[in-house]
């Protein structure tokens, strides 16, 4: 066994603890990046609001992820969706 496969094996239960406090908590998450961001953007008087407003909207879309990640939905497992057919 590599060390990478020792890695996941060890990490696994942790990924799927995170999962169900994510499904559990999102709205908590959210409320506290919403304030956390709000917080920053006021600390630095708006100078970075837009990289503020980007990283925000990054780490909701990878809360998103993780708590959809089991439901069925194309790339719910983190993997991306099958391309449309061509044509």
């Amino acid at each position: 066994m590599g060390l990478l496969d020792s890695l996941k094996a060890k990490l696994g239960p942790a990924k799927h603890k995170v999962a169900d406090l994510a499904q559990q908590h999102g709205d908590k998450i959210d409320h506290g990046l919403d304030k956390a961001a709000r917080m920053v953007d006021e600390k630095t008087k708006g100078k970075y609001s837009d990289k503020i407003q980007s990283g925000t909207g990054k780490a909701k879309d990878a809360l998103d992820r993780i708590q959809h990640k089991d439901d069925g939905t194309p790339g719910g497992d983190g993997t991306p969706p099958p391309p449309p057919p061509a044509g």
